[in-house]
This record gives structure tokens, C-alpha cells and sequence, in this order.
């Protein structure tokens, strides 16, 4: 079976099915080509990943019959790495272009290959923002026009971005070298380059990285002819081709792939063995068939980041998958930041919480902005000292205002009314049970035994009042 489809879905029928959306003399067509043939043949198609970017190549996954994964501007060596860290033995390819990885996702490419863990970036570079607009990217030449640059890239816009060099520079990569497609023998070395890319990684050998200058006529405002020609005279004097680096390096990557098992996890933190969780339907009582979802917002300071690690932690104790996602805002007082936590009998297959079943809100912002999102029969809960006013909230939805501040600041430790939070979040919701969430804050709290007892007396607290407000 080929890596490249026989026919591309989001063409439609007949004829229109069989090209890609590329324009005329585009070079991703080659680049894919070659590297569809090095899967091919190098027998790797089932364990193969591909990272499609944002730009010109965002639709790779119409193309290639492998794993894919579509990442965000920039992000995919991020998305690789966590593919390859995941199941160690797939074969990850960042796919990307020069606005994606020069740009936009520079840091990532660079501290991901001084890793120099086994993936494989191809790098198509035509100098350009391709799908955006034509706009300068880092390795448009002097001179070059673009949308951003009318008159011509000039000294006061930096000099061209030499990404191959700079990867080669580090110590992680064991393999870098730039290619070009501009005739049939250039054509056949990058072939060879992407096929060698391809191969370290699957040896286990290392992080390889192929830059490829590639012809944009549609930008250029040129014939695919002259595209060409514009590569070899234009470009490739300011981008060097050849090996840029090419260590012998033995096969070093065996890393088994992780472990999910909660009893694991837990010992990998330093945490005791999980011991009497609830089984079988009491689990799935107070989860429900889809598990739960919950957002903690506040202002910097709040303490929601630190409330929904907790919950998290607590979670896998009790023998369930969980998720925490942090979300920070620009604000470190006043506005919102948040945290997403999913929890799920056997496993968390969304870690967003969009449509959160439980909002605990520190602050009126955060309250105003994540009020509406709560689904129906949804809990709401609330710092009302700090929210007095909590205005119109959606209707058919539990809510509940607790005083998480006023209730710290009488155990003289304002600090701690993330403590109080989840305590009445516990007493309110029966998500988790009590002794699971301490067990949660002893751990976290083991070298700093002083600060437990006022902690475990918040979240008390915070139980007491919610059996108050419902007597």
C-alpha cells in the first residue's frame, strides 16, 4: 500500500481529485513526493506520524496515507516531540514551512533540537509567507519584494535567516543539510537527503533536519520556469546547499513508551499506593458514562492553578485518569487565568473543559466570563466575598456563593482560600472523596509539614459552610 492516496478527498471527483491544492511549479509537490517514497520504502508507513503546520501544507493529511496530527502555527515540533515521547518506536515528521518554523515557531525549533531527540523536520524554504499573503519571512532575501516589504527587504528589516546553519551549530542534531529542486540532479540529492532524515530517526541515531529551498511562483509573480532560475541564482548564493552537518552517531534511542497506570504515575511522584478507591458503579456514580469536567478561574494569586493540580493529583489516587491544563492570562492580578480538569473512569479523551460541569470562580471576571458556559444542571460556585453582586447567572444551573476569602482571612491566612474552594467544591459536588483530595495536599505539602494544618482546617472550612447554606 502507497503512503501517497490514490486520490485526494477534499477535491472532490473525477480529474480534480488526483492533484494537490499546490499552485503550478510549487515545490511541495516533490518534497512530498520524496518523502511519501523514503516511508515507502524504508517499510515505515503504519508507524509513521506526520505534522502538518499551519501555511502552505496545512492540508499534508489529504495526501499522505499515515498518522497525522494538525498543530498549531508554529507548534509542531512541540506536537512532534510529545508524539515520539508517547510511543517511542512512531516514526514523527515535522513538516513545515519558513514562516511556521523560522518565524512563528522558532524557539520551539531550536530547543527541540538541542534535545536531539530522533525526529525528522523537513523545512520548505521559498522565502516567503505562502498562504498568508505573501508577507517577508526571516529568510526573504534583500531586495526581495513582499505585501510587508513593497519597496524590498532592506538592512533595517535584518538580514536573511540562515536556519540550516543554525540548527547545525547545536549539539543535538546529528544530521542537517539543505537541498534545492531547482533541476533533476538537485531534485535526486534532496531525494537522498529526506530518504538519510528519515532513516536516522528510524535507527534511533537522532534529531535530523533537511531544509529545502523550494519555488513559489505565485509569489515570485514568475513563470515555474523562472521560479527555478530564481532559486539557483537568487537564492541559493544566500542559502549554501550541502551537508551542513552529519555526525557518526550509534543507535542510542530505546526508551520504552511511558506509563499510564495509576499506581505508576504515583510512584514516580513519591506518592503512597493508592489504597481503599471506590470500584465498579460508586465510580461511575459520581463521574457519570462521560467523566466530569471542571474550570478554576481567578486573578493571578488566587491559587486556582495550585487548587487544580490538587484535584488532578487526586484524581489518579483514586484510580481515575485525569488532566490539568493550565490557561494564563496577561494579567498577574485582576483579570483571569484558568485551569481545566478532566476527570474519567477509564480515559480523559478531551482535556478541554469547554462546557465545564463545575465553575469554581475566585474572581467577578471570571465568573462573568465562564458563567454561560456551564451547561444545565451544572454547578456553580463562587467567592462571595469577593463576588457581592454576582449579577444575572444562567438559569437551571446549581449555584452556590461561598465566602473562599472571608473564610481565610479568619483563619488569618488569606493564602489558603483555594483550600477553602475545594473543600466546599468536595462537600457541594462528591466528586472525589475527602480523604482523597488531603491525601493530594500532604503529599504536595510533605516538606512543608508547618503549612498542613491550617490548610486541612480551610478545606474543613470550606465543607462546614456548604452543610450550612443547605441546613
Amino acid at each position: 500500500m502507497s503512503t501517497f492516496y490514490d486520490h485526494f478527498e477534499r477535491h472532490g471527483k473525477g480529474l480534480a481529485n488526483r492533484v494537490t491544492h499546490y499552485c503550478p511549479g510549487c515545490g511541495h509537490g516533490l518534497a512530498h513526493r520524496d518523502l511519501a517514497a523514503a516511508i515507502d520504502e524504508l517499510g515505515v508507513q503504519d508507524r509513521t506520524v506526520l505534522i502538518s503546520p499551519v501555511g502552505c501544507s496545512v492540508f499534508a493529511y489529504y495526501y499522505f496515507d499515515v498518522g497525522n496530527t494538525q498543530a498549531a502555527h508554529g507548534r509542531a515540533p512541540a506536537v512532534a516531540l510529545g508524539h515520539k515521547l508517547a510511543n517511542p518506536d512512531a516514526v514523527v515528521i515535522s513538516y513545515q514551512g519558513d514562516g511556521d518554523l523560522a518565524s512563528i515557531g522558532l524557539a520551539e525549533t531550536i530547543s527541540i533540537a538541542q534535545l536531539g531527540i530522533p525526529i525528522t523536520v523537513i523545512f520548505i524554504n521559498n522565502g516567503i509567507y505562502g498562504m498568508t499573503g505573501g508577507q517577508m519571512a526571516p529568510t526573504s532575501l534583500v531586495g526581495q519584494k513582499t505585501s510587508t516589504s513593497p519597496e524590498g527587504r532592506d538592512s533595517a528589516m535584518g538580514q536573511p535567516l540562515r536556519v540550516a546553519e543554525l540548527i547545525a551549530q547545536l549539539d543535538g542534531p546529528v544530521y542537517v543539510e539543505r537541498v534545492a529542486l531547482y533541476d533533476a540532479r538537485q531534485r535526486t540529492k534532496a531525494r537522498k537527503a529526506i530518504a538519510k532524515a528519515l532513516r536516522l530517526q528510524v535507527e534511533g541515531r537522532g534529531y535530523a533536519f533537511v531544509e529545502v529551498l523550494s519555488e513559489c511562483p505565485t509569489h515570485l509573480k514568475v513563470t515555474p520556469d523562472a521560479a527555478e532560475a530564481w532559486i539557483r541564482t537568487q537564492m541559493e548564493p544566500v542559502f549554501p546547499l550541502g551537508v551542513k552537518k552529519d555526525s557518526m552517531v550509534e543507535p542510542w534511542f530505546r526508551r520504552p513508551p511511558p506509563s499510564f497506570d495509576a499506581e505508576t504515575v504515583l510512584a514516580l511522584s513519591g506518592a503512597e499506593p493508592t489504597q481503599d478507591r471506590a470500584e465498579g458503579p460508586a465510580r461511575r456514580h459520581r463521574l457519570g458514562a462521560r467523566g466530569r469536567s471542571l474550570k478554576l478561574a481567578g486573578a493571578g494569586g488566587d491559587g486556582a492553578q495550585t487548587a487544580a493540580l490538587l484535584l488532578a493529583r487526586a484524581a489518579i489516587a483514586e484510580g481515575f485518569d485525569a488532566t490539568h491544563i493550565p490557561s494564563y492570562g496577561p494579567e498577574s492580578r485582576g483579570g483571569t487565568s484558568y485551569a481545566d480538569v478532566n476527570i474519567a473512569e477509564e480515559e480523559v479523551l478531551n482535556p478541554s473543559a469547554a462546557e465545564p460541569d463545575v465553575l469554581v470562580a475566585f474572581n467577578a471576571p471570571s465568573l462573568a466570563r465562564f458563567a454561560s458556559t456551564v451547561p444545565e444542571g451544572g454547578l456553580i460556585l463562587y467567592d462571595s466575598t469577593v463576588i457581592t453582586e454576582p449579577g444575572e447567572l444562567p438559569e437551571r444551573r446549581r449555584v452556590l456563593g461561598v465566602p473562599f476569602t472571608g473564610i481565610a482571612v479568619g483563619l488569618k491566612q488569606p493564602m489558603v482560600k483555594n483550600l477553602v474552594a475545594l473543600g466546599a467544591l468536595q462537600a457541594a459536588s462528591a466528586i472525589l472523596p475527602a480523604p482523597r483530595i488531603l491525601g493530594a495536599l500532604r503529599e504536595v505539602l510533605k516538606h512543608k509539614r508547618a503549612a498542613l494544618p491550617v490548610n486541612e482546617a480551610a478545606f474543613a472550612a470550606g465543607q462546614a459552610a456548604v452543610a450550612q447554606a443547605r441546613a
